[in-house]
């Protein structure tokens, strides 16, 4: 497996395996070609230096089998520290169980560490329990209470 920057050709994929779930059908508008609002908001992400869009492509198949966005965040608090943030992890349904996800997290977690963050953290749906365990038996533990409200 090969964990690289995302390229614009990618972006389809990405989509793909954005909106292959029960949560991500009901958010993202998955056609092709796709929409050129995805790929806005790639060339957004790519352009950003606190952004790192990242796949997981096959050794064997050449093709993306996973996805995950890194944003770092400076801050005052913890002295001027960085923060950083995992979101929109997916791994493609017929690839799960094969330490993919796993590979892929080890990588972000090394790269924060490369960035200078002081901690790694994420958000998960309640609606995803297998994710919630997953996330904690790499060590991330539920501290806090997330809230959210979502603009139309």
């Amino acid at each position: 497996m090969i964990i690289r920057t995302a390229v614009v050709e990618d972006v389809t994929n990405i989509v793909r395996l954005l909106a292959n779930d029960k949560l991500g059908m009901q958010r993202e508008d998955f056609q092709e070609p796709i929409p050129t609002k995805y790929i806005d908001a790639f060339n957004k992400i790519d352009t950003d230096p606190n952004q790192e869009l990242i796949v997981a492509e096959s050794s064997d198949l050449g093709e993306v089998i996973g996805t995950l966005q890194l944003t770092f965040i400076p801050y005052l608090t913890y002295q001027g520290g960085v923060r950083a943030q995992i979101e929109a992890v997916r791994i493609r349904e017929d690839q799960r169980g094969k330490g993919i996800g796993e590979q892929l997290f080890l990588w972000a977690i090394n790269r924060a560490k490369e960035r200078g963050a002081h901690l790694l953290q994420l958000t998960t749906d309640k609606k995803r329990p297998d994710a919630l365990r997953f996330y904690e038996k790499l060590g991330f533990v539920a501290s806090h209470e997330g809230m959210k409200i979502h603009f139309k």
